[in-house]
């Protein structure tokens, strides 16, 4: 892209491209403004010189109502958005590319990172993929298909408290992200109980689960689960009927039925139309068709119903996790892992006295007792198993919308290539149609509407 530096308006644009990132300058579809901090004069002086002429600014990427790094290229008439257009990549981690280079369980420890408010869902896609191409799906443990059940409801809930909270807070609603955040930690305090970490947990494996529930760990989340039917009717109370936070969110970002259909989004947005499509109801994986819970959906189609959606979500996934810890009670003592030794891994784990490792029933089968069982270990930990020739795409509900890992094998212990359909990525395409003809302070809601993470956008 030319690179217009000099004062002659015609300079470098010989391509008829604009550089939007050079300072004010005249480019041959008008002036363009970048502002970047001490250039008010400049702009003021700009703006005396043709009122008529439009603005285009820059929101983000280190703007803190933009979700992450996320840049909104707006074009301004006054304070109503004529243009917008969104930036992306300035979080790209290369993720699917690193997992070509690694093996199909360390895999997880990838694309665990991707969506980092809902890392569990990155996992099961990824790994419900995984298990289809070995033709395992069958035979993971029902303990372990509980087990994701209940760690996956509980992120949604983590995930939309965090939508909550933080659109609450770039409304100025102080105290919705406040508890919004003070409930979150609830959350992450069970998950640093059953997987030992807050977050990029790598917990759910092909073939089953990490490990089994720690002693206590239904005990507390029973407790959770008391503590959020009292908590949640705050949020209802603070927001629901509230004229300031109706005012901001109703007729804003809207976007109907059609327009969602055609731009491929799913979710919330899809949801609040009215629409109820989710797939845990209509693909169900991991054994969503014996849990008792109902499609939320409202009819407004606009960020008010986003909101109301993600509320009632809660309520829903509360439902699915108390009917989950009730199964785990009456499987105690069950497996967690396929039984095939060539895929189960890691292999029996316990707590030491320098931590977490193989058991040492295990360690003294492979080093004292069976050549053949050290072979075997060695072998699984270093190369892992293979996966026979084939592709799959298995797609989960996750808060955003349909999350789906492409996994494609040619018969070694790697990847071939594993892409997701992340729904952050194409909630996005939303944004222009969501935000055009409104004011400035509505694209902010707009954008936390569609709850965006920039690390499943960018990957």
């Amino acid at each position: 892209m030319a690179s217009n530096t000099g004062t002659d308006p015609g300079a470098g644009s010989t391509t008829g491209e604009q550089d939007l990132y050079a300072g004010t300058q005249e480019t041959t579809e008008g002036r363009v403004f970048t502002v970047s901090g001490q250039d008010w004069d400049s702009i003021s002086e700009g703006l005396e010189e043709g009122a008529e002429e439009r603005v285009v600014v820059n929101m983000g990427p280190q703007h803190p109502s933009t979700h992450g790094v996320l840049r909104l290229i707006l074009e301004l008439e006054g304070e109503t958005v004529t243009e917008a257009r969104c930036g992306i990549g300035y979080l790209h981690t290369g993720i699917e590319k690193n997992m070509e280079f690694r093996s199909w369980t360390q895999g997880v420890t990838f694309c665990t990172r991707m969506d980092y408010l809902s890392p569990f869902y990155n996992e099961a896609s990824y790994v419900l993929g995984v298990e289809r191409l070995l033709d395992i799906e069958d035979d993971v443990p029902e303990k372990a298909q509980v087990m994701r059940v209940l760690l996956m409801e509980l992120n949604r809930i983590s995930s939309h408290l965090v939508a909550i909270a933080t659109g609450g807070m770039e409304l100025g609603a102080l105290t919705v992200m406040t508890i919004g955040f003070r409930e979150r930690e609830l959350v992450l305090d069970l998950f640093e109980l059953i997987t030992g970490l807050r977050m990029n947990h790598a917990f759910i494996r092909p073939g089953g689960v990490a490990q089994d529930l720690p002693p206590g760990a239904l005990d507390e989340i029973r407790g959770f689960l008391d503590l959020m039917r009292k908590r949640l009717p705050e949020y209802a109370a603070l927001a629901n009927a509230n004229p300031i936070f109706k005012g901001r969110l109703e007729g804003v970002g809207h976007l109907d039925l059609e327009g969602c259909l055609a731009l491929g989004l799913t979710g919330p947005p899809l949801r609040a139309t009215g629409y109820p499509w989710d797939l845990r109801k209509s693909e169900p994986y991991c054994g969503y068709e014996t849990y008792d819970f109902d499609v939320q959906t409202w009819d407004t189609a606009d960020a008010y119903g986003r909101f109301r959606v993600r509320l009632a979500e809660m309520w829903e996934s509360l439902k699915i996790v108390e009917q989950a810890a009730e199964r785990l009670a009456a499987l105690e003592g069950a497996p967690i892992m396929v039984a095939d030794k060539k895929v189960a891994w890691p292999s029996q784990l316990s707590i030491g006295s320098d931590g977490m490792g193989n058991s040492l029933d295990h360690i003294r089968h492979i080093m004292g007792e069976s050549m053949e069982g050290l072979i075997h270990h060695f072998k699984l930990v270093t190369e892992g198993f293979r996966v026979p020739v084939g592709q799959a795409y298995v797609p989960v509900e996750s808060p955003r919308g349909e999350l789906g890992a492409h996994v494609v094998s040619d018969g070694g212990t790697r990847p071939f290539r594993a892409h997701f359909r992340d729904p952050s990525f194409t909630n996005l395409q939303a944004t222009s149609v969501m935000s055009e003809g409104g004011m400035v302070a509505d694209v902010i809601v707009a954008i936390a509407s569609i709850d965006p993470v920039m690390g499943g956008v960018d990957r």
